[in-house]
């Protein structure tokens, strides 16, 4: 029987030509999970390896893999020249920029999209456009889309900032037009504030993002962080996948994800999915992407979207069933998405938990080192993206996230419960984690009854000491 396995593993046939080889412009984790949807889709997987990298988990597992750089910290995974190179002498047909790094850089993608390789991502026009935060306010509100009450332009002066405050009211957020991440952003208070706040959004907008416009909305004091997944195929179809909360998070960076939102109501949660699958028909969106927004006394506001996949992405497969890094690999070579909005239907609950190497007790401070004993969890219900096996370093040049668990269960309840036994049983030596953080939160009556909030780990958690 004649078999070709980009075929027959699925069972149907591949619209346009299935590249034989994509290259992973990324590390960790996320470099694995792309090497997994390769492998089942029969593409030769390509992986790139700082120094400190040579004999990292994703270059083990990898078909084949290359150096990018002598740097040993992250600066290697950044060098566009590098990739693309290793691309030509790997003979790659794609390059998939997971998240992080190169993941969201307008250039890069348009770098890669002007050579001959297939660009796995969204198009690095929508990329731009979204990349900048007053064109994506400007495209949700002609899709309709709730935004913050702010400008859809860019504000040149504090004393425009003054005008919007004097209208609106105290607080109020300046933000870098390209930010992200919390940085670029600045809460005023009063009017005495408004000048420096407003020079040092724009300062660090111009460090970080190259770009010092910034503009100015109502700020949102006690808000959850909802977002929703959406796929879209160059044919123009459009699907959500659900959504999730993100609000454990410290400084705006994420810490424990679920999904479905424990404090949406079916209404509110069609309203907002369909918000987002709208937003990214009006933008003519392509490829995997999260519509971010903020959720407060009943009412939503669109935040940003992140054009790439997320770290949390996996929760949402949990419940739908999807495979989304297969899908992004399925889009990017033409294929139309094969099922209707009708059939997501996600059952159950799922809970992610970042683990990273830090001591949560002292202010989450990254401590690399050796793992000399790594053992994470088994079971029903329970999956481990992980970049390491036992006797593997977490280094400490890069993000210090090393795996995430992922628990699902017919219900919250379940899901709950098992995170707590999934975490009992884990044993991780030669490096703290932030399992005790986890453990916290699952015994916290305010995360048990869904009352937390974005500011609840930095101005209420009283973060318990493991040692």
């Amino acid at each position: 029987m004649s078999s070709n396995p980009k075929t027959d593993i699925e069972n149907r046939p591949y619209s346009r030509n299935v590249p034989d080889r994509v290259l992973i412009a990324n590390r960790g984790e996320i470099a694995i999970r792309i090497i997994q949807a390769c492998r089942e889709l029969g593409i030769d997987a390509i992986a790139v390896y700082s120094d400190t990298d040579e004999t990292a988990k994703h270059v083990r597992l990898a078909d084949d893999a290359y150096h990018i750089g002598s740097s040993v910290a992250r600066e290697s995974y950044l060098d566009q020249d590098a990739i693309i190179e290793a691309a030509r002498e790997a003979d790659a047909d794609a390059i998939h920029p997971g998240y992080g790094f190169l993941a969201e850089n307008t250039e890069f993608a348009a770098n890669v999209e002007d050579s001959d390789f297939n660009w796995i991502g969204p198009p690095s026009d929508v990329m731009a456009e979204f990349g900048e935060k007053t064109k994506a306010r400007r495209i949700m509100d002609r899709a309709d889309v709730p935004i913050v009450p702010g400008t859809t332009d860019p504000v040149e002066s504090a004393d425009e900032v003054r005008e919007f405050a004097d209208e609106h009211g105290y607080p109020v957020a300046i933000k870098a037009d390209g930010g992200g991440g919390g940085r670029g952003l600045k809460v005023v208070r009063s009017e005495a504030d408004i000048a420096d706040q407003f020079a040092d959004a724009k300062r660090e907008g111009e460090a970080y993002f190259d770009n010092a416009n910034v503009y100015v909305e109502r700020f949102l004091e006690n808000p959850r962080h909802i977002e929703v997944q959406i796929l879209g195929d160059e044919h123009g179809t459009v699907r959500h996948l659900g959504e999730r909360d993100c609000s454990t998070q410290r400084r705006q960076q994420k810490l424990i994800e679920e999904t479905p939102s424990p404090v949406l109501d079916d209404e509110t949660r069609e309203e907002i999915c369909e918000a987002a699958r709208r937003g990214a028909d009006e933008a003519g969106y392509v490829n995997a992407g999260t519509f971010e927004f903020l959720y407060e006394d009943g009412e939503f506001f669109f935040l940003e979207v992140n054009a790439r996949i997320q770290v949390e992405h996996a929760i949402t497969e949990a419940v739908t069933g999807i495979d989304i890094v297969k899908w992004q690999i399925r889009i990017a070579d033409g294929e139309e998405l094969s099922f209707p909005q009708s059939a997501v239907e996600p059952r159950g609950a799922a809970i992610e938990f970042r683990i990273n190497a830090e001591k949560p007790a002292d202010d989450f401070s990254p401590m690399p080192g050796e793992l000399t004993t790594y053992r994470p969890p088994t079971g029903i219900g329970t999956r481990v993206d992980d970049a390491v096996n036992q006797g593997d370093r977490v280094p400490p040049f890069y993000d210090s996230m090393f795996a995430k668990f992922i628990v699902s269960g017919e219900d919250r309840h379940e899901a709950i419960r098992r995170g707590r036994r999934a975490l009992a049983e884990t044993t991780i030596e030669g490096v703290p984690t932030t399992i005790p953080f986890h453990e916290q939160m699952l015994a916290d009556e305010r995360f048990l009854n869904a009352e937390h909030t974005t500011k609840f780990v930095d101005e209420e958690l009283d973060i318990e000491r493991s040692e």
